[in-house]
């Protein structure tokens, strides 16, 4: 039997039927590509010296304050160069670097944040103690920011910010550290205690028992029990491989250490946190 033909059958346009695509697509294709630019990010060491440098720092800061974020990029990777090669040219403008460094974290821009925080590493290597020697918190406001950005979701911006937190340890003195970091282990956000506990615990690593003592050997103590009880499991490895230094320190010169650092704990600490001094260091 013959069919018959329908219709109401749906007809495709004639453009539709000669192109063998649908409309839709023809009209995708045709919108024009992302105008978003892509940023370099460049290893330390192949950053290259500037070629003027004198002339080039009198426009930097003026440079780092542009409306066009990707000229804020260029600027920062030239605080970079300047920081690695012509570091006496940047020191007299180095806080209002830092701080539009900061300013440049807090944006949305990915791309950006990630170039600010590349910076500030580089900051860390070449400055080192200077960096505490701020009149106007400039370090206080990038450790803050540092944290946070080390603590988020953005895989790409969190890694930077963990290489520059590292970079810091590697090159600042440990006890001035300490008391920046200490206020950040009692944080209401638990993602920064836990980065603050593991910097910490990277800086303790570096000191000896003079050091610790000068700090507050209780006090350290005491620090690490209270980051044992943390809610994440990253600040409490780091408050436990606190202990492990500390009582590397304190029993380097003892004969019987685990009898001289159950002592030390039970004078300093409650009787359950003294008993959980103990167990970290007794377990093989």
């Amino acid at each position: 039997m013959a069919l018959k033909p329908i219709d109401n059958a749906l007809l495709l346009p004639p453009e539709t039927i000669k192109l063998g695509v649908y409309e839709e697509n023809k009209t995708a294709e045709s919108l024009p590509p992302s105008a978003d630019p892509i940023i370099d990010y460049i290893l330390s060491e192949n950053l290259e010296p500037i070629s003027d440098p004198e002339s080039k720092i009198h426009g930097l800061v003026e440079e780092l304050d542009s409306k066009d974020w990707t000229k804020v990029c260029e600027s920062l990777n030239d605080v970079r160069r300047f920081a690695l090669y012509h570091s006496l040219l940047l020191l007299p403008i180095l806080e209002k670097v830092i701080l539009v460094a900061v300013k440049a974290m807090k944006n949305p821009r990915s791309a950006l944040c990630k170039t600010s925080i590349m910076a500030s590493s580089d900051i860390f290597k070449v400055f080192g103690d200077q960096l505490l020697d701020s009149t106007i918190n400039a370090f206080d406001n990038l450790l803050l920011q540092l944290l946070l950005k080390a603590s988020q979701d953005k895989r790409f911006v969190c890694e930077e910010a963990d290489r520059a937190l590292n970079a810091m340890v590697k090159s600042m003195t440990p006890l001035p550290l300490l008391n920046k970091l200490r206020p950040y282990v009692s944080h209401s956000n638990p993602k920064v205690r836990a980065k603050a506990a593991i910097t910490i615990s990277k800086s303790v690593s570096k000191m000896g028992l003079e050091g610790m003592n000068e700090f507050g050997l209780v006090s350290l103590v005491q620090m690490a029990a209270d980051l044992l009880n943390d809610r994440l499991p990253e600040a409490r490895e780091a408050a436990r491989n606190i202990v492990t230094s500390i009582y590397e320190a304190y029993t380097r010169n003892e004969e019987q250490k685990q009898e001289s650092w159950q002592n030390f704990c039970q004078s300093s600490l409650p009787p359950i946190h003294a008993q959980s001094m103990v167990k970290i260091t007794s377990s093989p």
